[in-house]
């Protein structure tokens, strides 16, 4: 089995026990964010703003056509909230006591995939975060959330993800190789370290933050409870900031992109609400991003294409970035 290192839920709610709770209790009083700006039937979010022209404008940031993949090496010992686990069984079907298939003796292997599609690099779906059951573009999860998959917000909606990418080193904004936990990352320091990189974040844009935390899962620095039980990363006022943008997707070398312990005030995974839940914009967790900081290749082009598995919540992913 999958071995577990994640922070229990009744754990996170103590982390943030008095201010959380007023934050949650004021986000669920204000129902403003449940309709879309795409209309009452959109369910791709933030996706919407991909276009021909900035899928044209991304693919002329390749200069070099140096590939960077962006998905971790997934097996059962990487970290993954619990309960969540994964293990593959490969096996020789009908094959045992026989030559193969034919006069060409053609032998086979197939492999069965037993586990949860949120676990090592992934993208976090629309309808994966709620705020009292209530999901992005105002939909209730009694009329969508069945037991054998989604019926509205399904990661097969979601289409191939195509976009102008922005790396945010955020452990050279600290000056710090691998960043703290609990270190946030606010609204002044994604202005901070935009500008000290020379790069603008635009609307439509794929950003990624790095912070050096996937260093606790090499072999030499391996701290595997430590790296899934906390973790630096976005701040609430960083992820408005990013709203107010309008970007596509934000994603981290973390495994749950927030900041953790919670920021003073914040409620239980408030950043993944005002991203998925209120503003449409995907999740990306666990990302590779330590060669891209290593060249300093803060714009590229970012390409996804998930697997369109019908009523999916999460992915397991391996993005790209081209520069």
């Amino acid at each position: 089995m999958t071995r577990m290192i994640a922070p229990a839920l009744a754990g996170l709610v103590m982390m943030c026990a008095a201010g959380g709770a007023v934050a949650q209790d004021t986000a669920a009083a204000d129902m403003s964010w449940t309709e879309s700006q795409w209309g009452p039937e959109d369910e791709i979010g933030a996706a919407n703003r991909m276009s021909p022209e900035a899928t044209r404008a991304a693919a002329a940031l390749v200069t070099e056509g140096k590939v960077y993949a962006l998905g971790l090496t997934l097996d059962r010992d990487v970290p993954a909230f619990a309960p969540r686990s994964m293990s593959i069984a490969v096996l020789q079907p009908g094959q045992v006591n026989s030559s193969g298939l034919g006069e060409t003796m053609t032998t086979y292997n197939d492999d069965i995939f037993m586990g949860w599609l949120g676990i090592g690099s992934q993208i976090d779906g629309l309808g994966h975060i709620g705020v009292d059951h209530t999901y992005y573009n105002g939909f209730e999860d009694s009329d969508f959330v069945m037991g054998d998959g989604l019926t509205k917000l399904g990661i097969e909606k979601v289409p191939p993800l195509v976009a102008r990418g922005v790396l945010l080193d955020m452990a050279k904004h600290f000056g710090e190789p691998m960043l703290s936990e609990g270190t946030a990352y606010t609204r002044e320091d994604i202005i901070a370290a935009a500008e000290a990189q020379g790069t603008e974040i635009r609307e439509g844009d794929v950003v990624l933050f790095h912070s050096g935390w996937l260093d606790l899962l090499k072999e030499e620095t391996r701290d595997a409870e430590r790296y899934g039980s906390v973790e630096p990363g976005l701040g609430k006022t960083g992820a408005e900031y990013l709203a107010e943008i309008g970007v596509m997707a934000v994603g981290a070398d973390t495994w749950g992109l927030e900041v953790l312990p919670f920021e003073e005030g914040v409620g239980v995974f408030e950043v993944h609400q005002i991203l998925l839940a209120k503003n449409g914009i995907y999740i990306l967790e666990n990302m590779v991003t330590e060669e891209l900081a290593a060249d300093e290749t803060y714009e590229f082009m970012f390409v996804l294409g998930q697997a369109r598995v019908r009523g999916a919540v999460q992915m397991i992913i391996n993005p790209v970035a081209i520069r």
